[in-house]
């Protein structure tokens, strides 16, 4: 297990590299060409500057609270995945306390990329990203001290829940009772600024319990799949792909009801590439239709806001027999499935809870 474990820490270690190098090289030299830039720091020009200075005491530093470590403040619980600061330092607080190093947290509420205001910046397009604010602008939250070094870093946990279905005779209330701690999970990887001094590399290892292999020295923000929102920003069609819209079999493009569709004849739906939407017209009628006297399904993944579960909920609500499996494995759904089985169940339908054995994507 140990050697398959290096062999693919190894192959993801080239991977986020490769990712980091395509971002840094490609694309974003290729998006200042379109008038989309990401500004740097040491590009901010006076204006710039100035107003990001006064989002930074007006948006975020309202809302952090930086952790001095000492023996008095142990090194802070930190969040799976959560975006955060190792700060280290020189010289004594407003306290008068000597610290040498401090944690950072960053709030999910933060968002992780900031446009600028149009007439501030020289292209269509500018941004900045949260990191670059906070590096610039953290010694403002340790008033008497000098910051010598910044680092951004984030933690990747094991969120696997500990049950053991065929042991467990209430698996849901198991299932709940573990998920509070999902997000405190053992460290699997470390992911830390390309500039963060070694002994700030060793510090953080330490306290994760991690060894030398764990770290991912990354050349930008740590958490990529925050950049997701900019194209919604950007309003430049010609540099994104066509949507795609899913189409609807023949036989149910003109009509009002399913049913009467179904009763000329099968009708296969080939999802994604087919439209979903006939199968949540299906149940929508279902739950009213008085010929419907029975619905029993199988639900994997819903989320916290399902048409689908509403069907079901108003078929039961109208009398119906409403028989549902719910998959309490779900991987991150499992707290969604469980409120809507909770909802299932005040309304008078039947919920079996299970692990579905084989599950198809």
């Amino acid at each position: 297990a140990r050697e398959v474990y290096r062999l693919v820490s190894e192959e993801t270690h080239a991977l986020v590299k490769e990712q980091y190098q395509l971002l840094n090289e490609e694309i974003l030299p290729q998006l200042a060409t379109e008038g989309i830039r990401f500004v740097k720091r040491s590009e901010w020009n006076d204006a710039q500057r100035e107003w990001i200075k006064g989002f930074f005491f007006r948006e975020v530093m309202p809302v952090i609270t930086p952790i001095g470590l000492d023996p008095s403040h142990p090194f802070p619980r930190v969040l799976n995945k959560s975006l955060n600061f190792a700060v280290e330092l020189e010289g004594r607080d407003a306290f008068g306390r000597s610290s040498g190093a401090a944690i950072v947290q960053a709030p999910r509420v933060l968002p992780r990329v900031i446009r600028l205001p149009r007439e501030l910046g020289d292209v269509e397009y500018a941004f900045v990203f949260l990191s670059s604010i906070l590096h610039e602008f953290v010694h403002e939250l340790f008033s008497g001290m000098k910051v010598l070094g910044c680092y951004q870093f984030r933690v990747t946990r094991n969120s696997d829940l500990f049950v053991d279905e065929e042991e467990v005779k209430n698996l849901r209330a198991k299932i709940q009772g573990e998920l509070p701690q999902r997000h405190f999970g053992d460290a699997v990887r470390l992911e830390i600024a390309n500039n963060c001094s070694e002994a700030m590399t060793q510090f953080l290892l330490g306290q994760f319990s991690l060894t030398e292999s764990d770290p991912y020295r990354v050349a930008g923000p740590v958490n990529l799949v925050r950049l997701m929102q900019v194209p919604d920003w950007v309003l430049r069609n010609d540099l994104k792909f066509v949507p795609f819209t899913p189409g609807t079999p023949k036989a149910l493009q003109k009509c009002h009801s399913v049913f009467d569709s179904i009763r000329g004849g099968d009708i296969l739906l080939h999802h994604p590439y087919q439209s979903f939407n006939p199968v949540i017209e299906l149940l929508d009628q279902a739950a009213t239709d008085p010929q419907v006297v029975a619905i029993r399904m199988t639900v994997y993944r819903t989320g916290t806001d399902s048409v689908l579960m509403q069907s079901l909920l108003r078929a039961a609500q109208n009398g119906k027999e409403v028989t549902v499996v719910v998959e309490l494995m779900a991987r991150f759904d499992e707290e969604a499935n469980i409120g809507w089985a909770t909802k299932l169940e005040e309304v008078g339908a039947h919920v079996v809870y299970g692990v579905v054995g084989y599950k198809t994507h």
